[in-house]
């Protein structure tokens, strides 16, 4: 970061996964209510400064689909001291821990099962949606 360029600000990880309870057919609506909640946030932690850049992790397991959340977040953070900022997604893929095979996969699709045909799993990674930082002028 070079003077002035503004501060990348990192605090404890804010979870939003309980924002992830949409029906079919609400997917609009969904990453709406996501982007308006990380603009809230970003905006009090902000404390008045204007916010320039928001780096979230979104896991595959959300449902959250990437251009329709920026689409959202530009939208949300119209009018608020986050218009205008970027919106960086670090994207995290499914992956689970076969009980059966006794090995970690990376799942093709958003069902968790194991490719041998195991349901017997623990999801390792895709279940993330958090904020993990802010740059702020």
């Amino acid at each position: 970061m070079t003077p002035g360029s503004g501060a990348l600000r990192t605090w404890e990880t804010v979870d939003l996964r309980h924002l992830t309870g949409s029906t079919a057919g609400e997917g609009f609506m969904h990453e709406l209510a996501i982007a308006e909640n990380i603009v809230d946030t970003v905006c009090t932690r902000a404390a008045g400064r204007p916010v320039r850049r928001v780096i979230l992790r979104i896991g595959a397991l959300t449902a959250v689909l990437p251009d329709t959340m920026r689409f959202c977040f530009e939208l949300a953070a119209t009018g608020t001291a986050a218009h205008g900022a970027a919106l960086d997604l670090d994207l995290r893929p499914a992956v689970v821990f076969c009980r059966v095979c006794r090995s970690e996969r990376r799942l093709p699709d958003l069902i968790p099962l194991c490719p041998c045909g195991s349901a017997d799993v623990t999801v390792t990674t895709g279940r993330e949606l958090d904020i993990v930082a802010m740059e702020v002028a």
